[in-house]
């Protein structure tokens, strides 16, 4: 259902790269998505001297609208549709694998994993494979009815909205902040609340983003990303594009030796 229309939709993606493709454009900054990593802010800033140099003209917007409560929202509902979608579909998979599988549902994959804790789990549990299979007892016509209010809380009531309200061609921001060091066993180096990232609006609501790199932090790369209404994706590849001809901001990762991390 998500790409019914995409054939009828499909447009010059090459013909779009075109290192003008940001003169004359209106760019809506999402200041409410930065403000994670002063070392990022500070890259963003760069990349907006380099986007106003390309002939775009950059215009902030400070809140979504609603304020953060509908961004915490979107955030909540659809980790339920997540994980109401998750347990449907893992089903469906295993339920189609060879003779062989003996974990045939979700709650199989549970309690096999429960069983052989110590080797399976050592560091970290599987509260998301619980929640999921809280699940089965959902309501699909109430699961319907949030899946579009959700997908239109993002789409038409939040970036549509934006573009309409500040008139802007397209919304930037920061992709996220730098990579940060994983450990199983004392957790994350970052919390989940800095890493900051406006990719939430339009993946919830099948939208368009681009992202860049815009350059590197101690090494580590950073993007910026373009996002667009429904069906603006070869607008947005020429942006893109029109930025990366411009800064040639991607450098090839290099592996350093582990005593340098």
């Amino acid at each position: 259902p998500a790409t019914r229309e995409a054939d009828a939709r499909r447009g010059d993606y090459r013909g779009a790269l075109s290192p003008d493709a940001l003169r004359g454009t209106r760019l809506g900054l999402l200041r409410f998505a930065m403000g994670y990593s002063p070392a990022v802010d500070a890259a963003t800033d760069a990349a907006l001297t380099q986007l106003r140099a390309l002939g775009a003209e950059v215009v902030p917007i400070e809140v979504m609208p609603n304020a953060m409560k509908a961004l915490e929202k979107i955030d909540v509902d659809e980790l339920t549709i997540l994980l109401t979608d998750f347990r449907i579909e893992l089903n469906t998979y295993l339920a189609a694998t060879p003779p062989g599988v003996t974990t045939r549902t979700l709650a199989d994959l549970i309690a096999f994993n429960t069983a052989n804790a110590a080797r399976e789990m050592p560091h970290f549990r599987q509260e998301l494979f619980e929640r999921a299979e809280m699940t089965a007892g959902h309501d699909p016509v109430a699961y319907g009815r949030l899946r579009e209010a959700t997908k239109r809380a993002a789409g038409p009531e939040g970036i549509d909205r934006l573009l309409a309200e500040y008139r802007v061609d397209a919304l930037i921001a920061p992709t996220g902040v730098p990579a940060w060091v994983s450990d199983l066993a004392k957790g994350d180096s970052v919390a989940s609340g800095q890493r900051g990232s406006p990719s939430t609006l339009p993946a919830v609501a099948g939208y368009p983003h681009v992202t860049v790199p815009m350059g590197q932090i101690e090494g580590l790369p950073v993007g910026l990303s373009f996002i667009g209404t429904a069906w603006s994706d070869a607008r947005l590849l020429g942006m893109a594009y029109a930025f990366e001809q411009k800064t040639h901001a991607r450098r090839p990762p290099v592996l350093r030796p582990a005593a340098d991390r």
